[in-house]
């Protein structure tokens, strides 16, 4: 009957295995320095004496610092610490604020209602905490009038200033010229 637990313990061991901890028969070194299952430092124990003393606990022997001379090894649940590891993944994950780039294209000859149009949608993609890349395309013989795709863009950005800011100055990029602007911090 103990022989039978024994080996189902070991496979569900062997099933769970990761890159970057070892855990059991995976640890290939013959002294360890071992730490309890309550946190205690028993010392310097051969393999295969930290492995009894982990299935006597029907414990899981997990390396926790294979660069160390000799490796530290871990008796402890290797299961619930993988799950509460994933727990706090995924509460950093929710914690985490997204911040995406939303796009406003505009002309050199772009209307007074156009112009305010993509204003307010600047002004939406802001408050939501995203930053607006403005760009302005120049088409044909507009590339030899860059100060007005300029002028708009200095008029686009005091437009949207009590919104945000930008760091840099407008760049130009082959055909079009563009600026980032960046929600203002409350």
């Amino acid at each position: 009957m103990r022989f039978s637990h024994f080996l189902i313990i070991k496979w569900r061991c062997l099933v769970i295995s990761t890159k970057e901890l070892q855990i059991n028969e995976q640890i290939r070194a013959n002294e360890v320095r071992l730490i309890g299952a309550d946190g205690e430092q028993v010392g310097i124990v051969k393999l295969a004496a930290a492995q009894d003393m982990a299935d006597q606990k029907n414990l899981d022997l997990v390396m926790i610092s294979p660069n160390a001379e000799p490796p530290v090894c871990r008796i402890m649940d290797y299961g619930k610490y993988r799950f509460e590891r994933i727990k706090k993944e995924k509460e950093a994950r929710k914690n985490q604020q997204v911040v995406k780039v939303k796009e406003i294209q505009l002309s050199c000859t772009i209307d007074t209602h156009d112009f305010e149009t993509r204003v307010n949608h600047a002004h939406r993609f802001l408050a939501d905490g995203n930053k607006v890349k403005v760009i302005v395309k120049f088409k044909g013989r507009e590339m030899s009038h860059l100060d007005n795709g300029r002028e708009v863009i200095g008029r686009f950005l005091e437009a949207c200033a009590d919104a945000g800011s930008t760091d840099k100055k407008p760049t130009l990029e082959g055909r079009s010229m563009s600026v980032i602007l960046s929600p203002l911090k409350n």
